[in-house]
């Protein structure tokens, strides 16, 4: 029988994961389309590789094993899966049509939406990746400085000019890499000692789970102000999660440019920027960004119902509540049962689990976790992603799982047994910070 959510489990039967995974070796390249839903991510051996579908909160594998999720897709889920007006948006529209010959309305009116919403929305553009409008948007920058240089914090996608600071470099020209560089979060130093007259645009995530401190980013604002420098917002994360307007509303910061899109159409794919018309009319003729299927109409009618939903259920503030019970209740079921290599930390809305290396490597204590989490039931990268279908019954059956998990890995931790404790392959490092990181343009 499929595992149901139960602190009695035994750890599920993943026969029809393994097989697709057999397969896809041979036939998909790193065997995933998404990094972080790929099998580096979870305890090979314990973990399911393939959801079939999903309700609300919770996930079914393909052995028909049930889940609570809290990644939500890596974060486009904000309001839970298959939610009903969403849906109904979707199906709707499909009546009529996905794609078209001209331009649809829903182009218009969801700009429209946003333009009341996001601080900084005097215009605003769509695409389909988070990678788009982040390209798009420094290649505005260089258009609007007539500058080169790149300096980025943060995770902001495949393409070249940001992948050039990685370690996953191979077939970015050297001319490319030689324009981008990297700055250190929260060291306003390290972003001044980066800073030369070739900078067109500084590009950083406003958060990732550190708060910004000594008023870090109102400093980057007044710098890139003061160097004629463009200033990116990446809001893939805090865009209508951290406040409805996003980190800019947050903060009560207003960037050139900003791009958003996890958390806007609840897993249809799209993304947005907005910026300064000043910057952004260059679209129309100084530089070229234009996709087949930015105006989407489904992904558009999902992005109305989305975010009317967002606003009328005022999701931000239920993120916010839920979110705390899981991030103060992580921390005070460690404290309880005298686990002291682990932490919870970040903003409630998406907090996270961190490991201390003197109680034994990281990677394995959070494997241990996430294998014991797994088997109650729960599917846990060490993350807590919310969502407004993350329920009251799901958050303290979580924090049950939690304390079960806990004792386990602290007794694995007291007896010295990590690696037995272990029954599968521990997950790897995740790639989000990139191996030079702090790299500086030579001051000419």
């Amino acid at each position: 029988m499929p595992n149901k959510i139960s602190l009695k489990n035994d750890f599920p039967s993943i026969e029809n994961s393994n097989q697709l995974y057999e397969k896809a070796l041979n036939l998909i390249p790193s065997v995933t389309q998404t990094l972080a839903k790929g099998p580096t991510q979870w305890v090979k051996g314990i973990a399911p590789k393939y959801l079939l579908k999903g309700k609300g909160s919770h996930v079914w594998d393909v052995d028909g094993n049930e889940y609570i999720d809290y990644m939500m897709a890596v974060g486009p889920l904000s309001l839970g899966y298959a939610y009903d007006k969403v849906d109904e948006a979707i199906r709707k529209q499909l009546e009529d049509g996905i794609t078209f010959s001209m331009m649809h309305p829903l182009e218009v009116e969801v700009a429209e939406m946003i333009n009341k919403i996001i601080p900084n929305a005097e215009m605003i553009r769509y695409s389909k990746t988070g990678a788009d409008v982040t390209s798009a948007a420094v290649r505005l920058a260089r258009a609007y400085t007539g500058k080169n240089k790149i300096l980025c914090c943060g995770y902001h996608g495949w393409h070249d000019w940001y992948i050039a600071v990685t370690s996953r470099n191979n077939g970015i020209p050297q001319a490319v890499q030689s324009i981008s560089f990297t700055f250190n979060y929260n060291d306003i130093d390290s972003l001044k000692n980066s800073i030369d007259d070739d900078v067109a645009a500084v590009i950083l995530e406003p958060v990732v789970f550190h708060e910004p401190k000594d008023n870090f980013l109102h400093k980057v604002a007044e710098l890139c102000n003061e160097k004629n420098i463009v200033l990116i917002f990446d809001e893939m994360w805090t865009g209508f999660r951290m406040a409805l307007g996003g980190a800019q509303e947050f903060f009560g910061i207003t960037p050139d440019l900003a791009t958003y899109s996890k958390a806007i159409a609840n897993g249809m794919p799209i993304s947005v920027l907005t910026g300064r018309k000043e910057i952004m009319q260059l679209a129309n003729e100084d530089i070229f960004f234009f996709t087949t299927f930015g105006g989407e109409a489904l992904s558009l009618a999902a992005t109305k119902a989305t975010i009317e939903e967002l606003k009328q259920k005022d999701v931000p503030q239920f993120l916010f509540s839920q979110g705390k019970k899981l991030k103060d209740g992580y921390n005070n079921i460690a404290k309880s049962v005298g686990l002291n290599s682990t932490e919870a930390i970040g903003y409630n809305w998406r907090s996270m689990a961190t490991f201390n290396e003197k109680f034994g490597d990281p990677l394995i204590q959070k494997s241990i976790m996430q294998q014991e989490m797994i088997k109650r039931g729960i599917l846990w990268q060490g993350f807590f992603n919310m969502s407004f279908s993350h329920s009251d019954n799901d958050v303290e059956y979580t924090l049950q799982a939690l304390e079960e998990s806990m004792f386990v890995l602290k007794k694995a931790i007291d007896e010295n047994k990590l690696n037995e404790t272990l029954k599968g392959k521990p997950v790897e490092p995740v790639f989000r910070k990139v191996d030079n990181f702090n790299m500086k343009p030579v001051k000419k």
